[in-house]
Formats: structure tokens, sequence, C-alpha cells
């Protein structure tokens, strides 16, 4: 121990003769171990000898003294130095005493860096506050570089992220903004040498000629510091220096601050994380179709998302902080509720367990709610369409067939001239219902060819003046009107089916007029009665399948609510379009728009 002493140790016995005079005391002082050895050493000087023998009184009679003084070298040189003087006691008695003797320039170094390392650690703590303020990642590496040429004094530092067996450059300082986002194999790393040394830190000064560090002129050492996150290496910070070398105090609060660092970026990551979820809620909240509000434990509304404003018809700040404007299922199970305004919803709910919250969902079920009447009846329209002809052929049918020979020639011709009335009317039904059907599957088939509009709306009402006696029809077909590109046989359906509706809907008689123009790009006719009308709510929905928009008077003039559904999938399956309007002075316009033949180069066959 005293020969590997770094302090001169002078042991001396009570008459100051030297006992023990160590290698260190040697190097110190100038005189060997051999010259010292039995006589008083010369190192004390003439005017500091009484100081001295004080010094050794006081220790003899009970502690030990340090003290800063000056001692004699061999060579006549005046040294500064601390000495530390302790009582060598055998038993209770003092036989001598112990001098350990170091430099005070020493002292003072060791306590200068003991204040600087002071210093920088709690400059340390301020950059730890000031990096864990900020929870933008790029923000935080970006801190952590600059943090680290402030407290290494390195000329520039550096992050990297190991992704993978990759590394990529994600912040520097001091250096060219040009290399950010360098990437390079983690395996020819200095990062792959630190990891495989199981250590945390360390310093390079080797190859580092060919390094994307060498962009700062004079890199001569690099202090590399691994950074975790959850236990597991994230990434490496690196302190770069060209004008002064580092220490173990350089490399110490670079282990501290990689330390930090991961826990400044674990919190970034997990923050981001967080706002990145919060977001991808906040998306799903605002974007759903589905309304959807949050309750607190109170019941009170605190969300309510731009659905359900939509949905309901209240705005948000109409809603939050008091309850919902309906009424609350129990967990898991669904109430259908009817809105004042008329929509219905299917309303479901959730709680939150970890806060006590309740999730409400509801969706719009309003066309579901009206299809479902509609099926509901379709099917109680279609029974009675088809069993009252089916009814009066089956009764005319059994009169033919039990009393043939008991009727006369005209009593037989008129049964029999029933029945195929009946079964027109029948295959009419049955035709409808098979349109209908493929036009709901998106099935209907038409060809879209050059024909002659006038020609199909002559045909179409060719004859029907004859039809009623209540009934007045005119027609008026400019000349010259262009062809149209379509379907003739879909178009004379469409035609017909509006027709016939014109008739049906104004059972006490007036105009009927057809009339048709060139207007833009295409053709326009309008067929128009002076019946019932048709209410502005049920403009569009008589276009829908089954809808029966009225079950008053309406209802008397039968049919199942499909005729219109099919005319407007004809007309815009060759590419036109019908909708109903109201007619000046009362009744039902039903106007019908197809393409003209001009329009389109070539007569092309569609599907």
């Amino acid at each position: 121990m005293l020969a590997s002493s770094p302090n001169a140790v002078v042991v001396l016995d009570r008459d100051q003769s030297v006992l023990v005079w160590n290698d260190a005391a040697e190097r110190l002082f100038g005189w060997t171990t051999g010259e010292m050895l039995g006589r008083r050493a010369p190192i004390v000087p003439g005017e500091l000898t009484a100081e001295h023998n004080a010094v050794l009184e006081r220790v003899r009679t009970g502690g030990q003294v340090s003290l800063r003084t000056k001692r004699l070298r061999s060579d006549g040189t005046m040294l500064d130095l601390r000495v530390d003087i302790s009582a060598l006691r055998l038993g209770s008695a003092v036989a001598g005493y112990v001098c350990v003797h170091h430099l005070a320039q020493v002292d003072e170094v060791a306590k200068n860096r003991m204040a600087r390392r002071a210093r920088l650690v709690r400059r340390l703590t301020d950059v730890v506050g000031d990096i864990n303020s900020e929870l933008e990642l790029s923000a935080v590496l970006d801190r952590i570089s600059a943090s680290l040429t402030e407290l290494t004094g390195a000329d520039a530092g550096g992050f990297v992220l190991i992704e993978e067996d990759r590394l990529r450059l994600v912040s520097t300082y001091r250096l060219p903004e040009s290399i950010r986002g360098t990437t390079t194999d983690l395996r020819t790393s200095l990062v792959d040498k630190l990891l495989r040394t199981g250590k945390t830190v360390m310093l390079e000064s080797d190859g580092l000629d060919d390094l994307v560090w060498a962009r700062l002129k004079g890199l001569h050492t690099i202090a590399l510091g691994l950074a975790a996150v959850g236990g597991r290496p994230y990434g490496a910070l690196y302190a770069l220096f060209a004008r002064r070398t580092p220490g173990h105090l350089e490399l110490e609060l670079l282990e501290l601050l990689a330390g930090h660092a991961g826990i400044a970026v674990g919190n970034a990551v997990a923050y981001q994380e967080a706002v990145r979820q919060r977001a991808h809620e906040r998306a799903v909240f605002d974007a759903s179709a589905d309304g959807i509000a949050v309750l607190d434990g109170t019941g009170r509304v605190v969300r309510w998302n731009p659905a359900a404003a939509e949905l309901t018809a209240f705005p948000a700040d109409a809603v939050i902080g008091g309850p919902p404007p309906f009424p609350l299922p129990k967990p898991g199970e669904k109430v259908t509720f009817q809105m004042e305004t008329g929509r219905w919803l299917d309303v479901v709910s959730a709680q939150i367990e970890e806060t006590g919250e309740v999730v409400i969902d509801f969706r719009d079920v309003t066309t579901a709610k009206e299809l479902e009447e509609a099926k509901d009846l379709f099917l109680a329209t279609t029974s009675h369409e088809l069993r009252t002809p089916i009814t009066i052929v089956r009764g005319f049918a059994s009169t033919l067939d039990s009393r043939w020979d008991k009727l006369s020639d005209a009593e037989r011709r008129s049964a029999v001239h029933t029945i195929s009335e009946r079964a027109r009317s029948l295959g009419q039904l049955m035709d409808h219902l098979l349109l209908g059907s493929r036009a709901g599957a998106d099935e209907l088939k038409v060809r879209i060819e050059t024909f002659d509009l006038a020609e199909r709306i002559d045909a179409a009402t060719l004859g029907l003046p004859v039809l009623s006696d209540k009934h007045r029809v005119e027609v008026v077909i400019p000349d010259g009107l262009p062809y149209v590109l379509g379907d003739a046989l879909a178009t004379d359906i469409v035609l017909g089916q509006l027709l016939e509706n014109a008739f049906k809907y104004s059972p006490k008689g007036g105009l009927i007029s057809v009339e048709a123009w060139p207007e833009d790009d295409s053709v326009v006719v309008v067929v128009d009665d002076e019946g019932v009308g048709i209410a502005p709510p049920d403009r569009e929905r008589i276009f829908e399948r089954f809808v029966q928009v009225d079950s008053g008077d309406r209802r008397r003039f039968g049919g199942v609510g499909l005729g219109l559904y099919i005319v407007r999938s004809l007309a815009r399956a060759q590419g036109g379009d019908v909708s109903a309007h109201p007619r000046p002075g009362g009744g039902t316009r039903m106007r019908l728009v197809l393409r003209c033949a001009s329009n389109i180069g070539s007569d092309t066959p569609m599907r």
C-alpha cells in the first residue's frame, strides 16, 4: 500500500527521526529511503520549525491536523504542499507521527474538477428537465444533440436511430444539414462495436476518416453513448471532438445524458402514440356515418359527433351538458325510436368500466322501416291484385265448364272475353314484377341505338281518345324532332306506363297532354294530366319500389308500386331520366328526358 500510494508518506518517531519513507516521498522530495531512514528529514524550512513542532504537539495531545505549508526538496526548491498529520500509536501511547504529503496544486485541480463536475451535473438536471418538457420526438432529438455538445464540450453532436439492421441519422448539431437522414449498416458501425462491449459508452479515435462524421473538420475523437427505451437499445448519441480531448468526466456526463435521453425519447414516443391514437379516434368519431355520443357518469352528453347532429337535427352545443334527445337502452340491448322529425333510429349503448362513461351509437333505419312497411304493403297489394283476376278467371272458367251447353253463344263469348282480359291483366302484373326484380338487381338490359321518338309517341298515343269518354288527349310534336339514343322497346314501356298513370290518376277525366321538344343536347317528353296530383314530399318517393304514397284515394287505383320504379330504371339505363312535377293549374306533369342521337358518333349496343 505504501509503495503504490500516490502521496508521499513519511513516518517519524517521537524524536522526529524517519521510520518510513515511501517511493512517492523519494519522488516528491528527491532523497532516497536509504538517505532518510534513522535521521531527521531536512524538509522543514528553518522559519517553519516552530510551527512544525507546535503541530506535532497538537497531534500528540489528541487529534489529526491538516494544513497547507511549505517544504524543501533536495535541490533546494520550495514545495507548496498539503500535509495531513496523525499520531502513530502503540496501545494508548504515542510512538510517533504519520505525515502524508501531496502537492497543493493537485489538491486544487481535484477540487476544481469536483466543482466543475458538480456544476455540470446541476446543468444536466436543467437540461434533462428541458428535454422532458418537449414532447415532439424530432424536437426532443434536436435538444439532445445540442445539450450533448454543451455538457461535454464537444464540437458537434448527433443522434442515430436503430432501425432493425440499419442506423439512420435523425438529428445533428453544428453539422451540415445535408447529412441528416443518412443510413448505414448497423453491423459495420460504432454502435455495433459498442453493443458488443456490453457497455453504454466508449471513446473511439481510429478509422474516423471514412465516417459521415468526418464532415467535422479536424475530427479526432468520437464519444458514443447508448440510449435505451423500455430496456432495449433505441439509438445512440455521438459527441464529436476536434479541438479538445474528452476524459472520464465527459464520458460520465455522456452516459448520464444517454440514460435520460432514453427516458425523454420514450416519453415522446408514448406521447406521439397517444396523439396518433387520439387522432385516429377523432377521425373515426367525426367521420362515422353512425351518430356517436359519450355520456358522463351522470348521463350528461360530453361528446356529440357530426353524424349525431345530422341524424337528430340537434347541434352539439344544444345537447352537450344535458341528456340525449332519445331514450337510452340498457348496455347490450337495442331501442328503436322515432324522432319528431319522423326519422327512425336504432340506439345501442356500451359502458366504459374504467371511467364510468357510456358510449351511445345510433343509426338511421328510416329507409329500412319504410322498406319493411312497403314490402308488407306490397305483399298485401300483390295478393289483392292477383286474387281479383284469378277469382274472376276461375269463376268464369268454372261456369263454362259446368254450364257450357246451357249458355248461349253470346254468353260463352262474353265469358271467354272476360277470362282473356283478366289473363292479360295477370300477364301485365307478372311483367311488372319481373321488370321490378331485374331493376332492383341492376339486371335491366337495354340496347342503345338511334330511333325515331316521334314515331314511338304516335304509336303509344294512337287510339287513346276512344279509351275513355271522360278524357281528352292532345299530342304536340314539332316537325323535325331529333332522333334519340336508347332502346325503342324500353321507351314504349316507359311511355305506356306514363300514359296509363295519367288516365288512372285522373278518374274524373280532363285533358291528357303529350308534348315533345328538343332542349340542349336532349329531347324532352312531358305527359300532363289534370288528376289528383302528387304531394311535394312524395315526388321522389314514387320512383322507389313498392311505395304507396297515400293510404287514402290513391290506394283505390290499385297496382303494386312498381310502375314508376321500372319507368325510371329503364330511362336511366338508356342514359336519360324521368321526374315528377306539379302541373300548372293542378294535376301532374311527368318529364322524360332522352339523349339526342347527334351526341354520339355511332350506334353501339350497351349492357
